[in-house]
């Protein structure tokens, strides 16, 4: 069974959005170490891109393939990371809810749904206690507070 274009649509446009979301938290990982939240939600948006590619698989069709890691940075300090996931899982869920309204295939419905409620539920409240971490002062590893970890070159 071949889905509707407006479903394949849909189904293209979640997955370059998992994928650059995956991008980024690893450049915040690389930049900060392994700090939380990023350290779990990288693999979660692993998890959402398999759960992705495996309806392309279902449809026989070929997905886009990822592109996103030479193109994102990470932001300068962890507590603009926070906030910066913060935003992303806000745009994220509003992307689903729209999406949502395109597709016709009721597996992709459920799969969608699926990650919507991870983003909304987990990933968007994890933002938001990074923030309010940093912003009580309890601080981050990494040196400090929303500090990038300075990396020194050998000599």
């Amino acid at each position: 069974m071949s889905p509707d274009p407006r479903t394949v649509a849909a189904l293209r446009e979640a997955l370059e959005d998992e994928y650059r979301a995956r991008a980024t938290y690893r450049k915040v990982i690389e930049a900060f170490g392994p700090v939380p939240p990023f350290v779990n939600i990288v693999e979660a948006e692993d998890r959402h891109a398999n759960a992705l590619l495996a309806l392309f698989e279902r449809f026989g069709i070929a997905p886009p393939r990822d592109a996103w890691a030479g193109r994102v940075t990470a932001p300068a300090t962890l507590a603009e990371a926070c906030e910066a996931g913060v935003r992303a899982e806000i745009e994220n869920q509003a992307m689903y809810e729209r999406l949502l309204k395109e597709i016709s295939d009721p597996e992709t419905l459920v799969v969608m749904r699926r990650l919507q409620r991870a983003s909304q539920e987990r990933h968007l409240p994890a933002f938001q206690r990074c923030v309010e971490r940093d912003r009580d002062g309890r601080g981050h590893p990494a040196g400090g507070p929303g500090r990038r970890r300075m990396r020194h070159g050998g000599g």
